[in-house]
């Protein structure tokens, strides 16, 4: 699944192409309570199952927008490797959008087109649009255009 560049300079060729989709990531409570843990956002959608089952328009918790956000390097990772790379780096996010949310006990994935592969000091910079999709609704549960940085 994964494709692999050697070379730094060579992530030129994938400028307009898509990227095969990364392997599905389970969203499980114990994940959701953990991420709630490390940013203390404690909503209670995300960690009280008896309250967002009764009260929530979700009809049970649902992981951060954040949670799903952080998942997109681990994913990348999954369908790109550059072994030369001294370092790689997020670099950031031009854009994202959370259309859907992702229920607790589904599984998210991510595709991505390289929409930009440009020069910068010392390597490479790739920008990605990426759609995240879950496994249990419709249409995608994150948007994003994503960019990561290869240094030589």
């Amino acid at each position: 699944m994964t494709t692999t560049i050697v070379h730094v300079d060579d992530l030129h060729r994938l400028a307009g192409t898509q990227l095969e989709a990364s392997d599905w990531f389970e969203i499980t409570q114990d994940r959701v309570d953990a991420f709630a843990d490390a940013t203390d956002d404690h909503q209670w959608i995300h960690v009280d199952v008896a309250r967002a089952t009764s009260e929530s328009q979700f009809g049970g918790p649902i992981a951060h927008g954040y949670l799903t956000l952080s998942l997109l390097s681990a994913m990348f990772l999954q369908v790109l490797s550059v072994p030369d790379a001294s370092m790689a780096v997020n670099y950031g996010l031009n854009k994202v959008r959370f259309p859907a949310p992702v229920p607790v006990g589904s599984k998210v994935r991510s595709a991505a087109a390289a929409t930009a592969v440009d020069n910068i000091v010392g390597g490479v910079q790739i920008t990605l649009e990426v759609i995240v999709e879950c496994s249990a609704v419709d249409k995608p549960v994150c948007v994003a255009e994503v960019v990561f940085r290869f240094y030589r």
